[in-house]
């Protein structure tokens, strides 16, 4: 059964198949697809050719809230290999609301910078801004503005960036199946304010249902709200559903910060249910979380750092008149066996197969 739902098969096939008990095989197949992405990754599968490095670019980072790991480690390593190459970076932080990123958009346009990075919001929120910079001819590439990995249709964005968002989802959804013996119960979380947060949300709650799991609620709540949301929020969810609740899933580690101490009042501890499994993107205090065991089990984490590198190289293609490089980043799976992993020791997925001399090979550096 899994083998289909693995391979996202749709249709009467797998319909008929989720009506069926959960059994040993499907574990079993649970767990060999989480596996695939639970080793170390030592071997390089990006590109090894491409333009020489521009020479004294300007970029901006358009940030859609620092506070987010995953916006933070993106912004770091786009100033990192920056860094490398020579080249000036201005972050600007959109601090988690629409009104803060138009802001920094239109601080970003009078900037006149070579190339733009939007750094974790969504491209239809700022489509005035983003036209306006294609318009401009300045480059633009982003970082989950959109669903899609490669060119944004509809917008002049050369390039989103992202692990497979669907395999993420996938991975975080049969870990909790696996775990809960093929009966989870699961409370799903996401912000509609984001295509790939909504994208990523539905393939859990289908690999969840198709598999035979038990979805208890599908909650759409805001990143930016959730340090004043999911306190209250965990403790209405523990009162209804009580323990048919085994695994918390969300689209990104943000909604765990904030849930472990109504769960430790509830009188549940760290290692307990509801385990948290996140979707992404492995900030640096999932891993602290993951590594004392305390409220949160799993993140499928990206390679932040590795990301800020590829959008730097991807914007220094199309200063070349290149098109992009067709790559897409690895995920990993990250549990408390497995955490030093890779940079583990660092809080963050850093895989350790040379990405950094790969690139500085390419740009001539």
């Amino acid at each position: 059964m899994l083998k289909h739902i693995i391979a996202g098969v749709a249709g009467a096939g797998l319909l008929a198949a989720a009506a069926a008990p959960a059994n040993a095989d499907a574990i079993a197949d649970a767990n060999a697809f989480v596996a695939t992405f639970a080793g170390r990754a030592t071997k390089w599968d990006g590109p090894t050719t491409g333009p020489k490095g521009a020479a004294g670019k300007t970029i901006v980072v358009l940030a859609a809230d620092m506070k987010n790991g995953g916006v933070l480690g993106v912004s770091n390593g786009v100033s990192e290999a920056a860094k490398a190459l020579g080249w000036t970076v201005r972050v600007l932080d959109g601090a988690g609301s629409i009104s803060g990123r138009t802001a920094a958009f239109g601080q970003a346009m009078a900037l006149k910078p070579d190339g733009i990075v939007i750094n974790g919001f969504d491209a239809v929120e700022q489509k005035a801004g983003i036209e306006a910079a294609g318009a401009a001819k300045i480059p633009l590439v982003s970082w989950h503005a959109a669903p899609v990995i490669g060119p944004v249709p509809g917008t002049p964005v050369r390039v989103n960036v992202s692990t497979d968002a669907m395999d993420v989802s996938r991975a975080a959804a049969l870990w909790a199946f696996a775990d809960a013996g093929g009966k989870p119960g699961v409370v799903i979380f996401t912000d509609s304010t984001y295509a790939i947060a909504i994208a990523k949300a539905n393939k859990i709650r289908d690999v969840i249902t198709a598999a035979g799991g038990t979805v208890l609620e599908y909650v759409d709540t805001p990143i930016a709200d959730t340090s004043t949301r999911m306190p209250q929020l965990t403790t209405s969810l523990l009162q209804r559903h009580g323990a048919k609740w085994t695994h918390a899933l969300a689209i990104n580690d943000i909604y765990f910060d904030f849930m472990g101490p109504s769960l430790a009042s509830a009188g549940i501890k760290g290692d307990g249910a509801p385990k948290a499994v996140a979707a992404g993107d492995g900030s640096e205090s999932a891993y602290q979380r993951i590594r004392s065991g305390q409220y949160q089990a799993v993140t499928v984490a990206e390679p932040l750092n590795l990301q800020g590198w590829q959008l730097v190289d991807e914007l220094n293609r199309a200063f070349a008149g290149e098109a992009w490089s067709g790559y897409t980043p690895p995920l990993h799976v990250v549990t408390k066996s497995n955490v030093e992993f890779d940079g583990g020791p660092k809080n963050a997925f850093d895989p350790d197969n040379g990405y950094r001399d790969a690139y500085k090979a390419i740009w001539g550096k």
